[in-house]
């Protein structure tokens, strides 16, 4: 096995200590301040996988270290000392995660998933032309909680305003693990060509001072000639995909 997948394992381990962590803490009342006992067992879990990170030289000097020898177990600690530590296992678990992240190229590797998805899968889930970009947000979301993605995790609907010389724009979806905003573009008629392409320069503006990664479907009624003469110039702006489906 090389570095890359046992990295990538860790980073599988870190994920479910995280919702281990949430599950946890969400299966209590809110009124129990007990109800983050468990902090040493999540503190122990965490210390194994920084651990095993570090014997594969990978940088978590930014990471606390715990000696579970002097934790106090919880019939000895006060509600909010339980708290605290929780905090602590979680908090470092998030960052550990977004190392290993970095490490594999995880964002990379899972929007050229994403890419290779919308270009193999968004067609098939339009039976009939649409007439409003609505129904392919509706498809395209019912394909993301098809594949397992969980809203509000893994990827979020109309969020995540951004503000540019005072106009406030919303992406259709956002991926906030990838770094990553996307829209989708209906094209029913040659004459709305000049003025997507429009839409999608001042997005690309507008979106590029908060997200990493942009994509923009544009669901083509049978309108693009050319889609590489189409997108040669959207896609000069780091980090900007355009993905042209035909109907």
């Amino acid at each position: 096995m090389d570095r890359k997948e046992k990295c990538r394992q860790l980073l599988g381990s870190s994920n479910a200590l995280i919702e281990a962590m949430r599950l946890s803490a969400s299966s209590s009342g809110e009124n129990d301040v007990w109800k983050f006992g468990s902090y040493k067992t999540f503190l122990r879990k965490y210390m194994q996988i920084v651990q095993a990170a570090a014997q594969m030289n990978v940088n978590v000097s930014l990471m606390d270290g715990f000696d579970l020898t002097k934790i106090k177990g919880n019939m000895d600690t006060l509600a909010y000392e339980q708290k605290e530590m929780f905090d602590l296992a979680f908090s470092n678990t998030l960052v550990l995660k977004s190392i290993l992240e970095n490490e594999i190229g995880y964002a990379e590797d899972e929007t050229q998933k994403l890419k290779d998805f919308i270009q193999g899968s968004l067609r098939k889930a339009l039976f009939s032309p649409p007439d409003k970009e609505l129904e392919v947000q509706n498809a395209f979301e019912l394909l993301l909680l098809g594949r397992g993605l969980s809203k509000g995790i893994d990827y979020d609907r109309e969020t995540g305003r951004v503000k540019t010389s005072g106009k406030e724009s919303i992406p259709d979806f956002v991926f906030v693990p990838l770094d990553l905003s996307l829209e989708i573009k209906l094209l029913k008629s040659p004459q709305q060509s000049k003025a997507v392409i429009d839409e999608i320069n001042a997005d690309i503006r507008a979106y590029g001072t908060k997200y990493r990664r942009q994509i923009y479907v544009v669901y083509d009624l049978g309108n693009i000639r050319d889609d590489a003469e189409f997108k040669k110039d959207l896609e000069t702006a780091a980090g900007v995909t355009v993905i042209v489906i035909k109907h």
